[in-house]
């Protein structure tokens, strides 16, 4: 009997191992979906009253974990009974991906006037009777929470892709685990930035314009604008080189075309998912142009 138990605790502590093994992996895999994921949500947490941010936070929170509620046990059956479904969910993902890392940059070059719009949202916002600062920030909570369903899938999806070869048990503790960290380390770092700026108006209140607390409060105010456009910056880099991954490892045509490239792996992971996001992009701008020209004769 006693043999039998500690067998059982051995067969357990060499289970955990290949699960802490396997989560450091799929973390890996995904850092470039959590960093995007990170700054999405950073700037969607921002713009609030100060009072209300961290609510608001919570709301997308609670939102983010039912989503992977609902998300997770899809994936897992899946890939008990359609492993195949799988692979094409992380090329189609990837697909998606690319289109928005690539549309980022589009926007950035051809859509600048976009941002002073935004702004002009933010300033007739002030306006507002309380009743309707509150539907506004439903409506945004309803925004993050559909944003963090497309975001939490891929992090699913490619966290699965990593294990798919190991059994059900130990897939299903590895993507688990990697929704865990998604969360609550996501979420928790966003908490940390959208209350920086508040934290540094109490250091310069107290500091009273002389001492090192001063300076350093306004180290803090002005860091956070720096620091969630980088996060958009780091984001989208990211979010190329996660769909270069993925098109690199799992379509066996990209895997052959690319292989003989005397380049850094990195480097062609991200060229591969920059083209073929500059292609979903094209193409979904020519779909548009074409929808737009078959309304109008109808």
């Amino acid at each position: 009997m006693a043999s039998g138990f500690f067998a059982l605790l051995d067969d357990v502590a060499a289970l955990m191992d290949d699960v802490v093994i396997m989560s450091k992996i799929s973390t890996k895999k995904t850092a470039g979906i959590l960093g995007d994921d990170l700054a999405v949500n950073a700037e969607k947490a921002t713009g609030f009253v100060s009072s209300r941010e961290l609510p608001v936070l919570w709301a997308i929170t609670k939102g983010s974990a039912l989503n992977k509620i609902i998300i997770l046990p899809i994936a897992f059956l899946l890939s008990a009974f359609l492993p195949i479904a799988i692979t094409i969910a992380l090329v189609l993902g990837g697909i998606y991906l690319a289109y928005e890392g690539a549309e980022k940059i589009y926007e950035y070059f051809f859509h600048k006037n976009h941002k002073d719009e935004t702004k002009a949202d933010i300033i007739d916002e002030q306006n507002l009777t309380k009743e309707e600062l509150l539907l506004s920030e439903k409506k945004k909570i309803k925004s993050a929470i559909i944003t963090d369903f497309i975001l939490s899938v891929e992090i699913v999806i490619i966290a699965l892709g990593t294990v798919l070869e190991a059994p059900i048990l130990n897939q299903i503790l590895v993507v688990t685990i990697v929704c865990i960290i998604a969360t609550v380390g996501v979420y928790g770092i966003v908490a940390i930035l959208v209350r920086m700026d508040d934290f540094g108006y109490k250091l310069v209140k107290i500091g009273n314009g002389k001492s090192i607390l001063h300076h350093i409060g306004n180290v803090l105010i002005r860091a956070l604008p720096i620091i969630i456009k980088s996060l958009a910056i780091i984001g989208t880099i990211a979010l190329l080189l996660v769909a270069g991954g993925v098109f690199v490892h799992h379509i066996e045509f990209v895997h052959h075309l690319v292989k003989d490239i005397n380049l850094p792996s990195f480097l062609v992971e991200f060229l591969v998912g920059l083209i073929v996001g500059i292609v979903a992009v094209l193409l979904l701008q020519v779909f548009k142009l074409l929808f737009k020209g078959s309304a109008q004769k109808a």
